[in-house]
C-alpha cells in the first residue's frame, strides 16, 4: 500500500467515526498569537504540547530554520494576514536546537539536485534570471542569532504595528525546553518602538 493509500484510508476512518470533532474551533487564534517555526519532524506535536497549545490557540507558519530570509516573502505575508485578517496580537519565533540549517551550503543542495537529474543548464537560468541561488539556499551559523535576526526583520517591517510584541525562543528537540532569546515585552524592545514612532 503506497503511503497516500495508507492516508486517504485512514482519513476515511477519521471523517466516518466523526473524529474530526475534537478538533473543531474557529479561524481566529485563541490565544491570539502567531508562531513561526521549523518544519522539524520532532516538533511536529512536541512544539504545541510543550507550549501547551490545543487546537485553535495559535496560527503556526512552518519552513526550514524558522527564518524570515525576506521581507516580502511568503512568511513575511502570512505573518501580516495573521495580525491583520485573523486578529493575532503577538508573533513567536522558535528555532531548534540541531536544525538542519545550521551550517547548510548551498553546494552540498546543488549537487544533490543535480544527482536527482537536475541539469546545469536549469540551475544556470536561475543564476541567468538574477537569483542568488547561493544566498537563498545557505543556511545559518547560530540558532539563536538566527532566530533574532528574524524577530528584528519581523519587528521593523514598515506594515508592522508597534503593539504587536515579537518574541524569539529555541526548544530543544529532545526535552522540548524553551529558552527566550528575544523578549518582546522587554524594556529595550519598548525604547526601541518609541524611538521608531517619534
Amino acid at each position: 500500500m503506497s503511503i497516500i493509500q495508507e492516508i486517504m484510508e485512514t482519513n476515511h476512518s477519521f471523517v466516518n467515526q466523526k473524529n474530526y470533532q475534537a478538533f473543531q474551533t474557529s479561524k481566529y487564534p485563541d490565544k491570539k498569537i502567531v508562531i513561526l517555526t521549523c518544519m522539524d519532524t520532532r516538533l511536529l506535536e512536541l512544539l504545541p504540547k510543550a507550549m501547551g497549545l490545543k487546537n485553535g490557540d495559535a496560527k503556526i507558519i512552518k519552513n526550514a530554520g524558522a527564518v524570515v530570509s525576506h521581507p516580502f516573502g511568503s512568511i513575511m505575508r502570512s505573518i501580516l494576514v495573521a495580525i491583520y485578517g485573523l486578529k493575532a496580537e503577538e508573533v513567536i519565533v522558535i528555532g531548534h536546537h540541531g536544525c538542519g540549517m545550521v551550517g547548510l551550503e548551498p553546494a552540498s543542495i546543488l549537487d544533490a539536485a543535480k544527482q536527482n537529474g537536475v541539469s546545469e543548464a536549469r540551475i544556470d537560468t536561475l543564476v541567468n534570471a538574477g537569483i542568488d541561488v547561493s544566498k537563498w539556499l545557505t543556511g545559518f551559523q547560530c540558532v539563536e542569532k538566527s532566530v533574532e535576526n528574524s524577530v528584528q526583520l519581523i519587528k521593523n517591517h514598515p506594515l508592522m504595528p508597534d503593539k504587536i510584541a515579537v518574541h524569539g525562543m529555541v526548544i530543544c528537540p529532545e526535552t522540548g525546553k524553551l529558552d527566550l532569546v528575544a523578549d518582546g515585552y522587554s524594556h529595550d524592545d519598548l525604547k526601541k518602538t518609541e524611538q521608531l514612532s517619534m
